[in-house]
């Protein structure tokens, strides 16, 4: 007979402990522990041969191209790696309102023309659904769609109607019979989601998953969320900006931090063909303050402007703001302009942005954050179309980035005619129109840009 224990489960970070505490031990949030039934099965005696497969020597398993589906959205399908693999489950956060159930209602359109799809919805009833397919001029002939948050009756849907794709919208709303707590719960998401993924695993079914993200920007729920799931992928957008970016931070079946670029219209996100298009300024004469930099973004090379402002300090102490790069790399940019490069910014106040609400983490944007302050210091534009990028170090040197030689070609490409770029990245074999002057210090780095 079935024997069941008790323990008690955090909401907030999912910790189990023996006993009631005031305080979870484990993320110290207050009255958060629920009890929990636990039914505890005696397993049935087994033979050896039937507990499962043998193992197999690395050599002796078949490597097999795994079948991709499209999706529809070359950008979705490039971020994922080259299309949906068949069994995988993804994980799509971001902000409320930025494009989430949007995009995969375009994707989930598509698909259904291709393979039989079945789109969830726990937040919106159908009508609401049909509505948001309409104005986005879907015709929704072959998508089925199924309001439920029971996460056993969508099982057995997805068996039942014998689809191969799975939308669930979304992962918070959903909940588990045998687990005594309120949806959107640690414990809740954790259940929900391990049975999607069994799901997944055991039948195929490919499956994408919409998360909330908390106010810091994370998915909402236990950590262990995203180590379960296959694929994680993230909205990006800046507060009042048109574009969206989708950026893998987890994929096991292609490159992490591969980025698609859309553009949020009335008809829904369209995708953006050329990125380097919409993150450059058109200035009609060249502005002081401003750089471009050819950054890469997972494997496409994209030219982002930098731009900067300094000014007096209005109070005590001088502001140092970046937006789309690190608060604390432009510090120690702005200390070693001054010890190597004889430009100092005590007593003012320095702003640097990052066009487009891009956020760059590469350390290839260290060089034109540099060139586009002493540009402002100065009031001086940097001398003619040049593009730079480039890692500075503390002792002054300008430090090699990877694919140099792809990120100049693609300056090239966009009419640029001169790049400062480490002396490392210089190519072997002249680009057309493109003039490359390899540095090795700051200095001559600031020597190349002003003449």
């Amino acid at each position: 007979m079935a024997k069941s224990r008790q323990v008690y489960v955090c909401d907030q970070c999912g910790n189990e402990s023996l006993q009631w505490q005031g305080l979870c031990s484990a993320c110290g949030a207050g009255d958060s522990l629920k009890a929990m039934t636990l039914a505890k099965i005696r397993p049935e005696r087994r033979s050896l041969a039937a507990r499962s497969d043998a193992p197999k020597r690395l050599s002796e398993v078949v490597e097999a191209n795994e079948p991709r589906i499209v999706t529809g959205l070359d950008e979705l399908d490039r971020v994922l790696g080259g299309g949906l693999v068949l069994g995988s489950v993804t994980l799509l956060g971001g902000d409320p309102g930025i494009g989430k159930s949007t995009m995969l209602l375009q994707a989930g359109d598509a698909l259904s023309r291709v393979t039989s799809t079945l789109y969830v919805t726990g937040e919106e009833s159908l009508r609401q659904v049909s509505l948001r397919a309409r104005r986005l001029g879907l015709l929704g002939d072959t998508l089925q769609l199924l309001a439920e948050t029971s996460i056993e009756a969508i099982v057995d849907q997805v068996q039942a109607s014998g689809a191969r794709v799975l939308i669930v919208d979304s992962i918070q709303t959903m909940h588990d019979a045998q687990v005594e707590s309120s949806p959107g719960s640690a414990t809740q998401v954790r259940e929900t989601a391990a049975a999607l993924v069994r799901l997944a695993k055991s039948t195929g079914v490919s499956v994408f998953i919409i998360g909330h993200v908390t106010k810091e920007g994370m998915i909402a729920g236990p950590r262990i969320l995203e180590h379960m799931v296959d694929t994680v992928l993230y909205f990006e957008s800046d507060a009042g900006s048109r574009y969206r970016l989708v950026r893998a931070v987890k994929n096991r079946f292609g490159a992490a931090n591969e980025v698609g670029v859309f553009a949020m219209t009335e008809q829904g996100l369209k995708e953006v063909k050329n990125p380097s298009a919409i993150f450059l300024s058109h200035h009609p004469a060249p502005v002081a303050g401003s750089a471009v930099m050819i950054a890469r973004e997972g494997s496409r090379p994209m030219l982002i402007e930098v731009q900067a402002l300094t000014d007096e300090a209005q109070g005590m102490s001088p502001r140092r703001v970046a937006v789309g790069l690190e608060s604390n790399r432009l510090a120690l940019l702005l200390a070693v302009l001054h010890r190597h490069g004889g430009v100092s910014s005590s007593g003012r106040d320095v702003f640097v942005n990052v066009v487009g609400g891009v956020r760059i983490s590469e350390t290839g944007a260290d060089l034109p954050a540099v060139l586009a302050t002493v540009s402002s210091v100065r009031d001086e534009p940097l001398a003619g179309k040049v593009v730079c990028f480039g890692e500075i170090g503390l002792a002054g040197e300008v430090r090699p980035v990877p694919y140099g030689e792809e990120r100049l070609r693609e300056a090239a490409k966009h009419g640029f005619e001169r790049a400062i770029v480490p002396a490392a990245n210089a190519p072997r074999r002249p680009i057309d129109g493109l003039e490359v002057i390899g540095v090795e210090r700051l200095s001559d780095a600031l020597r190349g840009a002003f003449g």
